[in-house]
């Protein structure tokens, strides 16, 4: 066992080596760094709370006044605007009473500068609406965490996966030496005359079955590298990463609870989504509320461009009511409040499938515990098997295809047990996500 250990660590230094023109080494501290930087999912993640953020800062208009100038330039010979355009610049004289020149007046000039203020006072339905886009807001940001913590979850099961392909091309390595070293050594006996033609065959199936499963391992060292670059968002394909540490060797047994959590960022994101639409509901019907809203204006006068002969102001207030809109607003409010019951169904359906979800989990998890305990078991019994057939066939007791049943099922055992730690040690980390 300490000589297998021992060849294990010169393989896995060999394989290394062989990708090191190529490869980046990474840990992953650097990888939960780097996907919060260049990962795509996450950017637009980002973006729907900016996007969310703009309309509550759009919302600010329900109680923030608008203000808004304009500078007009006029000509006319209207008899009306004349008239009204001397008044207000504050140059009627008597002889513009004139009926002749009421009637038809000369070109007149008019040069109106104004400022206008309006200011909301009391308008109920925009102050829900505003309610919602806050609470919208929260939720997009509560979503963006919870992408962050996704993420930061399939980097690391990226790299777990990494791990065990490097481990699966060293085991293979190994077997690929073993069967080159039974190659060597039928070879021999065949020359000698000790064995059959047909054992030479079998062995030469056996090696040549090594190096095809050899090239596929390193192709998923490959297709793990081009994930992990999908999620860093480089999409470099020619970058082939090797982990900084070896997978973990066995497993450390871990206890979760198996209860939702009402705090998790998804299901909080899915809560404060229900009364979103549930402040749009109300703000629906504050809209058969009459609104209040303020407003004024100071405008500036003269017959020349830039000029400010005359001024005059205008300040008052506003009661409004809409009385019938055709059922505009009926037909709204039940639109809201369909929409407000589908988020209530949708909040409890999402909390039923994540505590389903969480239950499994949990379950999976106790039954790959027993996974790697028995799988460890048939390693040890496959490696001891191995032994013995190998020493009795070089002694000329064993017969070279049991030697060769023993030796796939050991390597094929190796593969399983680790394999049965990777599930494991994902599965775990899927749980933490669960129970955030």
């Amino acid at each position: 066992m300490i000589r297998q250990g021992l060849l294990f660590i010169i393989i896995w230094s060999i394989t290394m080596q062989s990708y090191a023109q190529d490869t980046l080494v990474i840990d992953k501290t650097e990888l939960l760094q780097k996907i919060h930087e260049g990962n795509l999912q996450l950017k637009i993640a980002n973006k729907q709370v900016e996007i969310a953020q703009g309309d509550l800062s759009q919302s600010r208009a329900f109680y923030l006044p608008t203000i808004t100038a304009s500078h007009t330039a006029m000509v006319t010979n209207n008899p009306l605007m004349a008239f009204g355009s001397k008044l207000n610049q504050e140059i009627l004289t008597q002889a513009d009473f004139n009926p002749a020149l009421l009637n038809d007046p000369d070109q007149t000039k008019n040069f109106a500068t104004e400022i206008q203020i309006l200011q909301p006072l009391l308008n109920l339905d925009y102050a829900y609406q505003r309610q919602g886009a806050r609470i919208q807001t929260e939720a997009q940001t509560l979503q963006a965490q919870r992408t962050s913590e996704y993420l930061e979850m399939e980097v690391l099961k990226a790299y777990m996966q990494l791990q065990l392909s490097y481990e699966a091309v060293a085991v293979l390595r190994k077997a690929q030496f073993t069967a080159r070293e039974g190659l060597r050594v039928i070879n021999n006996y065949n020359e000698q005359g000790l064995v059959q033609k047909t054992d030479v065959l079998a062995v030469n199936v056996r090696a040549s079955e090594v190096e095809s499963q050899l090239l596929f391992a390193e192709s998923n060292v490959e297709n793990a590298s081009a994930y992990l670059s999908f999620l860093l968002g480089t999409q470099d394909q020619d970058i082939v990463y090797k982990p900084s540490e070896r997978s973990a060797e066995s497993i450390e047994v871990e206890v979760f609870d198996g209860e939702l959590s009402e705090s998790r960022k998804d299901v909080t994101a899915m809560s404060r989504a229900e009364e979103g639409y549930q402040a749009m509901l109300k703000s629906d019907k504050m809209s058969l509320i009459p609104r209040i809203n303020a407003f004024g204006s100071y405008q500036l006068y003269d017959d020349t461009f830039a000029g400010f002969g005359a001024s005059g102001y205008i300040v008052g207030a506003q009661l409004s009511w809409n009385i019938f809109d055709g059922s505009r607003t009926i037909g709204k409010i039940q639109k809201s409040k369909a929409q407000f019951e589908k988020a209530q169904f949708e909040n409890n359906q999402y909390k039923g499938k994540e505590q389903m979800e969480l239950d499994k989990t949990i379950r999976h998890l106790n039954d790959l515990e027993n996974k790697v305990m028995l799988t460890g078991q048939a390693l040890e019994q496959s490696e001891e098997a191995y032994r013995i057939r190998k020493d009795r066939f070089a002694e000329g007791l064993e017969k070279t295809a049991d030697l060769l049943a023993a030796e796939t099922k050991y390597f094929q055992k190796e593969l399983e047990y680790r394999q049965s730690i990777f599930e494991y040690n994902l599965t775990k980390e899927y749980l933490r996500f669960l129970t955030k």
